[in-house]
C-alpha cells in the first residue's frame, strides 16, 4: 500500500509497505537547500516521525542529485543581507532538523542518488545508514570559493573518514565518486544508481523486522558512545539496556521465548517474530 504526501511541495513523500521516502524536491537547482527548504523539512520530519505505518525513513533527492548543499543566494547572500539576526535564524532552521534526524524515533537513511555537496554533508551524517550511486558526486568545495567547509561539514569529514582522506577532501576541493566515498567512509555501500533503490529497499525491510524499541536504543547508543571513555560508555549502555528493557520488556520476553523455548529463531542470523506478539 503506498500513500503519496504533498508531491507539488519543495520536500516530496510517499510512504509505501512501512517506509516514508522523503526527497528533496528541488531538482532545477540539484536540490541546493534553501531556507524554505529548511523549514519544511522540520515540518516533514514532525509529520512522519510517530505515524504507526512508518517504520523506516530513507531520505533522497529529485533528479540527478541528492543535494548540492546551501543555496549561495537564498541561504547566504539572501539571509545576509537581513543581517545577523537572519543569518542565525537560517543556522537554526538548517542545522536544527539536521539534529532532529541525528535523533529520530525511527531507523533513517540517506539514499545519495547524485550531488552531495558541503551541507548536504549534514543530513549525509545526520542519517544511520548511507548508500550511494557509484555515479553519485561528493565533494566539500567550500575552499574554492575561499571558505571553510562549515555548518558542521568539517567535523562529519573528520567522524565519517581517516584524517588524511578527511584532510585531503577538505583542503583540496576535489570531488569523489560513490566507490571512493564507500572506500573513504562516507556511506556504507556503492552501487550502479540503477540498483540503489532495492539495496535500499532491501535493507529497510530488514530494519522493518526489528524491534522498534532496541533499533532507537541502539541507534542513540552507537552515536553517543564514541566521544565516551569506556567506563562511562560501559555504564550508559547497562542504564540504557534497562531503559529499553522498562519501556518495552514484552518485546524482550518475547524474543527470548521464541529462541529458547520455541527454537524458532536463531538472534545471530536474524529478527525474532514481532507479529506473534501483535497477534
Amino acid at each position: 500500500m503506498s500513500e503519496t504526501v504533498n508531491t507539488t511541495d519543495i520536500v516530496t513523500a510517499e510512504i509505501a509497505d512501512g517506509i516514508a521516502w522523503v526527497r528533496f524536491n528541488r531538482p532545477e537547482k540539484r536540490n541546493a537547500m534553501s531556507p524554505a527548504l529548511n523549514r519544511r523539512m522540520m515540518e516533514v520530519l514532525d509529520e512522519l516521525e510517530f505515524r504507526q505505518d512508518v517504520g523506516v525513513l530513507v531520505l533522497t533527492g529529485e533528479g540527478s542529485a541528492f543535494t548540492a548543499g546551501m543555496d549561495l543566494k537564498e541561504y547566504f547572500r539572501e539571509t545576509e543581507a537581513k543581517g545577523l539576526a537572519g543569518v542565525r535564524q537560517s543556522q537554526r532552521e538548517s542545522y536544527g532538523w539536521w539534529r532532529r534526524l541525528r535523533w529520530y524515533q525511527k531507523p533513517t537513511i540517506a539514499m545519495v542518488n547524485g550531488w552531495c555537496f558541503g551541507g548536504g554533508y549534514g543530513p549525509l551524517f545526520a542519517c544511520d545508514l548511507a548508500f550511494a550511486a557509484d555515479e553519485a558526486k561528493f565533494g566539500l568545495s567550500e575552499i574554492n570559493w575561499g571558505i571553510l567547509p562549515g555548518g558542521g561539514a568539517t567535523k562529519v569529514a573528520v567522524e565519517l573518514m581517516p584524517f588524511r582522506q578527511a584532510m585531503y577532501h577538505a583542503m583540496l576541493g576535489e570531488p569523489i565518486d560513490g566507490q571512493k566515498a564507500a572506500a573513504w567512509g562516507l556511506v556504507n555501500e556503492s552501487l550502479p544508481l540503477e540498483r540503489l533503490k532495492e539495496r535500499v529497499t532491501e535493507v529497510a525491510k530488514v530494519l522493518l523486522a526489528k524491534n522498534p524499541v532496541a533499533l532507537k536504543a541502539t541507534k542513540d547508543a552507537v552515536r553517543r558512545v564514541g566521544i565516551m571513555a569506556y567506563d562511562e560508555a560501559e555504564d550508559y549502555l547497562v542504564r540504557a539496556q534497562e531503559a529499553a528493557n522498562s519501556f518495552d520488556n514484552e518485546g524482550r520476553k518475547e524474543g527470548i521465548r521464541q529462541f529458547i523455548d520455541e527454537k524458532a529463531y536463531k538472534p545471530g542470523l536474524g529478527a525474532y517474530d514481532k507479529t506473534k506478539m501483535q497477534g
